[in-house]
């Protein structure tokens, strides 16, 4: 009864109620294939099993396994305190301010163990928008279920006999591809911001629609988001565009009215139609990528999703007499200063973002020993791939792109010559401006001892 009355007081909808008995499915009932259950994640519930504990693969996980996928991540939810899950395996950390966790590392795979969570008897800590600061109130497994984001993710799977129990009808959801948040749908945007992006990244990655209750309140809540840490907003982000259905994700992003202020470079770039261009190859090749399970560099993706506004600011340096790769050094810190402050982008990944970036017209000039040095450097992969996005956009002659491509298969002898026939082209490309300045001197009187001799920049493509 007083369960009850808690609920009604916290808003809680009749629908997605804390039922005190779930709906049980067996195997033949789900359709769950325990083959693409990580063993590490077995392992783990069973260990919790034994020290006398209830367990079970939760969320995210669960929702891939009913689809039919092979769950990237496992997350285990058990009546187990922090510090005792800590005590049961060697490898072990508690994490998390706002919510303690447990990571457990067993081999290469982490399994991310949490404590079923309660209503306190006392107010959560909250900021003055509704945001929970801090709550780390411990309960049963149906109010666990009640405080989860969506009807899809509150399922509970024990792999030790194969049943499933479904709190919220998260498996009508499932089959009927709708997403629907549990609970009252303001406060729990309210209570943590980040559910908006992340309801946006599951309709598009899973190709699922939003509940009319669930998306009403998206537009008008929306700059709340501003008041999320810039480091949690990264991460949301960096699960967004990596998530296989990046322009996707972006597309639902700006209906929803999400966008503002995440990517405000970006959000200007998605305005123009060539830079919009560029935006779109670059996330259609990671997202191929990602369906090819090839390694992404996040450094690389936020490198090419900045890249038109970086080329803006550094034809604006260029314009003002600056030389150009002291101008990209300075269009490139201006654009991640103003980025970072949205957005806090780890100083390794801006470290490799301005590599990508500074590469750029070395690879382009093709000449020397810089050639050989470039396909030395580790970020040369990347660089190569982001210039080839270039080529294919039309920003550069596809001829740099293929010219790269037949250098890194060529042999010694090969790399040589067409080194040589490179730096050929160059001269003959110095020599006739050298031509059009002597013509142009005569014309106007120019005196030519008067005139600088030409640099080594004067050749640059």
């Amino acid at each position: 009864m007083i369960n009850k009355l808690i609920r009604k007081i916290f808003g809680m909808g009749s629908d997605t109620r804390a039922a005190d008995k779930p709906v049980t499915l067996n195997s033949a009932q789900h359709g769950i294939d325990p083959r693409l259950v990580s063993n590490s994640a077995i392992r783990v519930v069973r260990i919790l099993h034994n020290a006398g504990y209830k367990a079970f693969i939760v969320g995210g996980a669960v929702r891939d396994l009913l689809l039919g996928l092979k769950p990237k991540d496992f997350d285990v939810a058990t009546d187990a305190t922090p510090e005792q899950v800590k005590r049961l395996f060697r490898r072990a950390f508690v994490i998390g301010r706002r919510f303690q966790i447990v990571h457990v590392l067993l081999g290469q795979e982490l399994i991310e163990v949490t404590t079923f969570r309660g209503s306190s008897t006392k107010p959560a800590l909250k900021d003055d928008a509704g945001r929970l600061l801090r709550d780390n109130s411990f309960g049963t497994q149906e109010e666990d279920a009640a405080r989860r984001d969506f009807t899809i993710n509150a399922m509970y799977y024990n792999p030790a006999n194969q049943l499933l129990l479904d709190y919220h009808g998260g498996m009508n959801d499932l089959r009927n591809r709708t997403l629907k948040i549990i609970g009252d749908p303001e406060q729990r945007y309210r209570e943590d911001p980040v559910r908006m992006l992340r309801i946006v990244r599951f309709a598009a990655k899973l190709g699922f629609s939003i509940d009319p209750a669930t998306r009403a309140p998206i537009a008008s809540l929306a700059p709340l988001i501003n008041n999320v840490p810039s480091a949690r907003l990264f991460d949301e982000m960096l699960k967004l565009l990596m998530s296989g259905h990046a322009m996707s994700c972006l597309k639902e992003l700006r209906t929803r009215g999400l966008h503002k202020g995440l990517l405000p470079l970006l959000d200007v770039a998605l305005e123009q139609p060539q830079a919009a261009h560029f935006i779109e190859l670059a996330l259609d090749k990671t997202d191929q990528r990602i369906r090819e399970n090839r390694r992404i560099s996040p450094g690389f993706l936020f490198a090419t999703l900045l890249w038109t506004q970086v080329e803006e600011k550094w034809e604006h340096y260029r314009a003002q007499g600056e030389h150009p790769i002291p101008a990209l050094v300075a269009a490139a810190g201006d654009i991640l200063e103003t980025q970072t402050e949205k957005l806090a982008i780890q100083r390794r990944i801006a470290s490799d973002m301005k590599d990508i970036w500074l590469m750029q017209p070395r690879l382009e000039r093709r000449t020397g020993k810089s050639a050989y040095r470039l396909l030395e450097n580790e970020r040369f992969r990347a660089a190569y791939d982001f210039l080839l996005i270039r080529c294919e956009a039309g920003e550069l002659d596809p001829e740099v792109g293929q010219w790269w491509t037949a250098f890194i298969d060529a042999s010694g002898d090969e790399r040589q010559q067409m080194i040589a026939e490179q730096v050929k082209r160059l001269s003959a490309s110095s020599s006739g401006k050298k031509r059009a300045k002597r013509s142009r001197r005569r014309k106007t009187g120019t005196n030519p001892a008067t005139v600088p001799l030409p640099t080594t920049e004067d050749i640059q493509p």
